[in-house]
């Protein structure tokens, strides 16, 4: 296998890892003024969200979900990256001394911790987290929200894929690599989903809608946390019940699922949640939110052309 590209590099035993991209990803774990600069705007804005989800009867919390980079570092061969300075475990310990101490979950510790269980807490072709990641960091998110875990959540059936994964594409040949995909969905039902994610899915392209998907779950169930949570978050979340979402929306009452880092205020004062968490992608640190989104127009735009790609 080759990469033609300075994006992905092939570790030990068929590893992958971002590197590049338009976050560039490597270059986050430099100990750099514009990134201790970004990271320090990071601390501000989380400050910021804090107090103003407070002032709205709502507890904020956010979560950076860290890159492979910041977990498997044995599994590197010959990349010369300091987990150290990775942005997320830089970010955890600028809010530890921060008002808003609270409000960060760590995951950097916790799987890292795990990183030598089988089955792997990330999937070797790709940059996302495996079920077992995944599952891994629900639990350390519910503990931070102070709710219970449902007693049969890992009882739920599931079903293997094979295919090639966002990093395996990238290599000339592309090796597929098996996921397991819980279905975990059986409590909570979907009431809304907004025009983007329903034209995407009439027309078979919801695989390709990321940004200003919007979607609520409704659980009846009597063992849900009667709470409402929102969340904004990327593809570890998803609209489609397949991560964080899936997990989240069994465990609560009522899960609202917007993608996007940026928030819509305007949203969060209508729904008025009690829980208001931020997911984040390591990577999406290089950028600083502005905090503009707006919900209803974004799920009102038109759909791209077939095809088009938003890279990682």
């Amino acid at each position: 296998m080759r990469d033609g590209t300075d994006m992905v590099h092939i570790g030990r035993d068929g590893w992958l890892f971002l590197t590049g991209g338009t976050n560039r990803v490597r270059q986050l774990y430099r100990a750099s003024l514009p990134v201790a600069w970004r990271l320090w705007r990071w601390r501000r804005l989380i400050e910021a969200r804090t107090a103003r989800a407070a002032a709205l009867g709502a507890r904020a919390f956010h979560v950076v979900v860290p890159e492979k980079l910041s977990i498997y570092d044995d599994r590197l061969d010959g990349l010369a990256v300091d987990p150290a300075l990775s942005p997320a475990r830089r970010l955890g310990a600028q809010l530890a001394r921060s008002r808003a101490a609270r409000a960060w979950i760590d995951l950097v510790g916790p799987l890292r911790a795990a990183r030598d269980a089988e089955p792997p807490l990330y999937l070797r072709t790709d940059t996302h987290w495996s079920q077992e990641g995944c599952r891994l960091a629900y639990g350390e998110i519910m503990r931070a929200l102070g709710a219970a875990v449902p007693a049969d959540l890992g009882l739920r059936p599931f079903h293997d894929h094979a295919g090639v994964l966002d990093l395996g594409v990238k290599l000339d040949p592309a090796p597929t690599e098996t996921m397991r995909v819980y279905e975990v969905q059986r409590d909570a039902v979907r009431v809304y989903a907004n025009p983007l994610v329903e034209a995407h899915e009439a027309r078979g392209t919801a695989a390709d809608l990321h940004v200003g998907a919007h979607v609520v779950f409704h659980n009846a169930s009597p063992t849900a946390d009667p709470r409402t949570l929102m969340l904004f978050g990327d593809s570890c979340s998803h609209f489609h019940p397949i991560f964080l979402t899936g997990l989240l929306a069994e465990s609560f009452r009522e899960l609202h699922f917007v993608w996007s880092a940026n928030l819509d205020w305007a949203y969060v004062e209508r729904v008025r949640p009690h829980l208001l968490l931020v997911e984040v992608a390591e990577r999406f640190l290089a950028r600083v939110p502005h905090d503009r989104f707006d919900v209803a127009a974004e799920g009102a735009r038109p759909l791209p052309a077939k095809g088009r790609d938003s890279g990682i």
